[in-house]
């Protein structure tokens, strides 16, 4: 179990992270938002044991997690951190750097493992292919592939697809989650996607003004967002006589005591987003066709 305990730090003073304090236990999935700037990636590192603390205490199980005054070499054995910047080697193949931390000393184990692990991040085709000739989206999932070569009991994983392209996300995500499942990895997510969270984070924390400021299943989180931070995350939403409101919920009737202008309409698939003002107030709702702008309608939740 991961046990952070009134964690705070300052980077050059200037605060950071103050009194931070969660669990994530073996084979959960935490994911960590927040704007940008918020100390996400901060927190990462900081787990990690790239810096050392102002204050409070951070264990694995009953191993503290100690920063560079304490440890020669950051890291530990059992955890695995996945940065944005890519710390791969270029001149050697994509199976050569997955296999890279691998024991010789067992051949066959290696070389399954360095194939199960590329059809994880669907890399298979592209085995024998010198890393610096990938795109920045394959050299993130050899990053990925890396980490997970030696198996580690949790994971570190700051924005993991970020620079994965539409084409690949969706099932590289869903392909990388399950096998952390399956293998009981714990894994901490800090990430901008709400694609990263829903439907594979366990928990899922906020961090604003230096704090969390809620820690809770993302599941009552979209439901009941206590603050448009949180709605934003999820999705557009508007603020209605002090109530957040999710423009799903909102709906075109034949008659209510809300009546919006229409001032804009975006094409979103299998659904329009409609921008319209209501009470010199901007707000958005979702409609099954496209309406003409200048319409007036009313609205009303569902």
């Amino acid at each position: 179990m991961l046990s952070v305990e009134h964690l705070t730090f300052s980077y050059h003073k200037k605060p950071v992270l103050n009194d931070i304090s969660f669990q994530v236990q073996p084979g959960e999935h935490l994911a960590i938002i927040g704007e940008s700037g918020c100390g996400k990636s901060t927190l990462l590192k900081v787990l990690y044991g790239e810096y050392d603390l102002d204050d409070g205490h951070i264990f694995w199980k009953d191993q503290e997690i100690l920063g560079p005054k304490f440890n020669l070499v950051v890291g530990y054995d059992f955890m695995k951190y996945v940065a944005q910047e890519f710390d791969l080697m270029p001149f050697i193949s994509v199976e050569e750097n997955i296999g890279k931390f691998l024991s010789n000393f067992y051949p066959e184990e290696k070389k399954e493992r360095t194939a199960e692990l590329l059809e994880v991040v669907e890399l298979t085709a592209f085995a024998k292919t010198k890393v610096k000739i990938l795109s920045g989206g394959q050299k993130q999932r050899v990053a990925l592939a890396r980490a997970l070569a030696k198996q580690p009991e949790i994971m570190l994983l700051d924005e993991p697809f970020s620079h994965i392209d539409n084409f690949k996300k969706q099932s590289l995500r869903r392909n990388v989650f399950k096998y952390l499942k399956e293998k009981n990895i714990s894994c901490v997510v800090a990430t901008h996607d709400k694609e990263d969270v829903l439907g594979f984070a366990d928990h899922m924390i906020v961090l604003n003004n230096n704090k969390i400021v809620e820690n809770n299943s993302p599941e009552k989180l979209f439901k009941s967002p206590k603050k448009p931070l949180i709605a934003s995350f999820f999705g557009e939403f508007n603020t209605i006589a002090g109530e957040i409101i999710y423009a799903h919920q909102l709906h075109v009737v034949k008659h209510s005591k809300w009546q919006a202008t229409v001032k804009r309409v975006f094409f979103k698939g299998h659904f329009y987003l409609i921008e319209a003002e209501l009470n010199n107030q901007t707000i958005f709702f979702e409609h099954d066709t496209a309406l003409n702008l200048s319409d007036i309608v009313f609205v009303s939740v569902k």
